[in-house]
């Protein structure tokens, strides 16, 4: 039997005890990951079982082995005779590309043999299995008698070759970071990747405030961490990429080298390189891609419910704050966009980390307790962790501010004397105090009076200007508490009627708007063309079922009333999972999405005698709405779907549906599916 150093530790801490030991603790305890135990695990499952000994694992209380006592005693035994390498091949070989990648020269075998404390001949072997993946990866082993050993290859290859190896062998960076214990291998593997500058870029990435990466899952915001920091450990150490020669240079726009820059100088970088910012910025346009991927499967995947959960939320913290957040159509977008992320991690028992949960129980502890009473009263089907809670706390806490002004979105220039000087310190308590104040950027004076007027609602000066007084502010870098106000003041006072019409914008742009228009008004059209209102009577179904499928009568085309039976049944499957009713309504809403759909429709139902759904439920529906969409469905009918459910919050529309006609109603439907038009194209004109 042999073992290495690891795994006769860990096989002396489950022998030690009578009792189950989950993996955490044994990683904690040794100073490794609950992935890395598992690894080891495997390896020494045939272990045991040559002893009669077997690795019970029993999922919720832990791990522990199982035998004879006499054949624990004897491999006790045998454990304590057997020689005990110093690191498992694995880790040897581990250890062997952290030396490599991390030397600048080459280095002797018999000094990567001491290193490791392997024999000449076993680094020998090692070295020969490694290169086939070295190869593999666009990196070359040059060994050479009296040269040494060295691995070359282009720099940015080099990185992503030390990304893959510690995505490989830590599975919880920022938990490896504050462990007590760490293993050596672990040790060197985050020297590689740069442990102290993996916090500083963290921390810096948050200050930033850029709302996609709350919204990467696990995976992809460790990756992006990882990516950065691997890369600015590098320019600390001197190496820097290297441009191709045909390469046309990348262009970056001057806030993302403001951002890239403000990463950089968190490690002391004060400079960077154009082919080090391009390459940057390949990594955040990268990590923004799987961020905009990741949004589009999530519609497809929860469709309608998150619509549903968001708007459900919101009518609680309305209850709880007495805030009328429902109409803030940028709340409700956030929150449809942020919980199909936050959903996903929950639902795949990912841990939920918030760096920013201090500052939110500081500043917002009353918001924080309330969006907590209302997500467990909204959503009693989930358990949101506090550091969840305090994510969506952020969203009503924008949404607070929002309306305590008019208008809701104001750009804002930044000017001082030198462009950027104080006015740095100002913009970052702007963004703190006002988020509602978009800064399109630090302006000299020289600057900003050849802006065109139409092109910002207002200056914010820490300087005296020689313009009207009504065209602008001045504040201090410091922005009192008064000052914030005579800034919001200030702020309300304005009268904004110009449209920000950007004349430098390719054709392309106008294009593509108005093909997102057209599409637009098709789908509207084919969502709202076949709404119907229909008078039910009890006696053709007083089951939920006989009545869905009468009701379904009235919707469904010839093709799909064979399916009538099917749908209902869906329909049904839907509401036993939870309260289909409107808050403070007698109207319930139905929906699905099935391959036995055809085409998107919506009617609505009155009754003449109200219906109790079930014995849970205290309300009886005088009304319901029936929603009914294809499985694959493209996304932008998905939206106005999600939009027409929103409306439900609305009393007009709850008015209009108790009493109205279709007319009316698939009139108003139309007015505020036009507004959302609007509000949608206006932000494909700024993005």
């Amino acid at each position: 039997m042999k073992v290495s150093n690891r795994q006769r530790k860990i096989l002396e801490l489950l022998l030690s005890r009578q009792d189950d030991i989950t993996a955490e603790q044994l990683g904690q305890t040794i100073g490794i990951s609950s992935r890395t135990v598992h690894r080891e695990l495997q390896i020494l499952d045939p272990v045991l079982a040559g002893y009669d000994i077997a690795l019970v694992k029993k999922s919720g209380s832990g791990i522990k082995l199982m035998g004879h006592e006499r054949s624990l005693i004897v491999f006790q035994e045998q454990l304590r005779q057997t020689d005990t390498e110093t690191y498992s091949p694995d880790e040897r070989k581990v250890l062997i590309l952290c030396q490599l990648l991390s030397q600048d020269e080459p280095i002797k075998l018999f000094s990567l043999a001491s290193e490791v404390q392997a024999a000449i001949p076993t680094v020998s072997r090692d070295l020969e299995e490694l290169e086939t993946a070295l190869t593999s990866s666009g990196l070359a082993l040059v060994r050479r008698r009296g040269y040494g050993i060295e691995i070359t290859g282009e720099e940015a290859v080099r990185r992503n070759f030390i990304v893959k190896l510690a995505e490989e062998y830590i599975d919880d960076f920022l938990g490896a970071l504050s462990r007590k214990k760490i293993w050596p291998t672990t040790h060197q593997l985050l020297k590689l990747v740069g442990h102290d500058a993996l916090l500083s870029v963290e921390r810096t990435l948050w200050q930033l405030d850029e709302n996609w990466v709350r919204r990467l899952k696990e995976a992809d915001y460790n990756r992006l961490l990882v990516r950065l920091s691997v890369a600015f450990i590098r320019i600390q150490r001197g190496h820097l990429i290297d441009a191709p020669a045909d390469m046309s240079p990348m262009l970056i726009s001057e806030e993302s080298k403001q951002k890239l820059t403000a990463l950089a100088a968190s490690l002391g970088i004060k400079e960077l390189p154009d082919e080090e910012l391009a390459y940057m910025q390949s990594l955040l346009d990268q990590a923004k891609e799987r961020d905009r991927r990741s949004a589009s499967a999530l519609l497809e995947q929860y469709g309608l419910g998150l619509a549903e959960r968001a708007i459900s939320l919101i009518r609680q913290m309305e209850e709880e704050t007495g805030t009328p957040f429902h109409k803030d159509r940028t709340l409700l977008e956030g929150l449809i966009s942020h919980l199909g992320h936050a959903l996903d991690r929950l639902q795949q028992g990912e841990t939920i980390r918030n760096p920013l949960l201090a500052q939110i129980k500081s500043d917002y502890e009353s918001l924080l307790d309330s969006t907590i009473r209302s997500a467990s009263q909204a959503w009693p089907d989930i358990v949101i962790p506090e550091e969840e809670a305090g994510y969506l706390a952020m969203h009503f806490g924008a949404a607070i501010e929002r309306w305590k002004l008019v208008p809701r979105q104001v750009r804002a220039l930044l000017v001082c004397t030198s462009g950027i000087g104080s006015s740095k310190l100002l913009a970052v308590r702007i963004v703190k105090e006002i988020p509602q104040v978009e800064l399109l950027g630090h302006y000299s004076w020289y600057e900003a009076s050849r802006m065109p007027r139409e092109k910002y609602d207002l200056i914010i000066s820490t300087v005296d200007l020689p313009i009207e007084p009504e065209r602008y502010i001045k504040l201090s870098p410091l922005l009192t508490k008064d000052e914030a106000e005579r800034l919001r003041s200030h702020i309300r006072e304005l009268s904004f009627s110009t449209e920000i019409i950007d004349e430098s914008a390719p054709k392309q742009d106008a294009w593509e708007r108005l093909n997102l228009l057209n599409r637009f008004a098709m789908e509207t059209v084919m969502i709202l063309e076949t709404f119907g209102v229909y008078e039910l009577n009890r006696e053709h179904g007083s089951i939920l079922q006989q009545l869905l499928e009468d009701s379904l009568s009235h919707m469904l085309q010839k093709e799909e009333l064979q399916h009538t039976n099917a749908i209902a049944t869906l329909l049904v499957q839907r509401e036993q999972q939870g309260s289909v009713f409107i808050p403070d309504t007698s109207l319930a809403m139905f929906h699905t999405r099935s391959e036995l759909i055809t085409r998107p429709i919506i009617s609505l139902f009155r009754l003449k005698e109200p219906l109790m759904l079930n014995d849970n439920e205290q309300q009886q529906a005088s009304q319901f709405l029936i929603m009914l969409a294809p499985a694959g469905l493209n996304r932008l009918a998905l939206e106005l779907l999600s939009e027409i459910s929103a409306m439900l919050l609305l009393p007009e529309m709850n008015q209009l549906l108790s009493e109205g006609k279709a007319e009316r109603i698939r009139s108003f439907m139309s007015r505020q599916l036009e507004i959302y038009m609007k509000s949608k194209l206006e932000w494909s004109e700024s993005s």
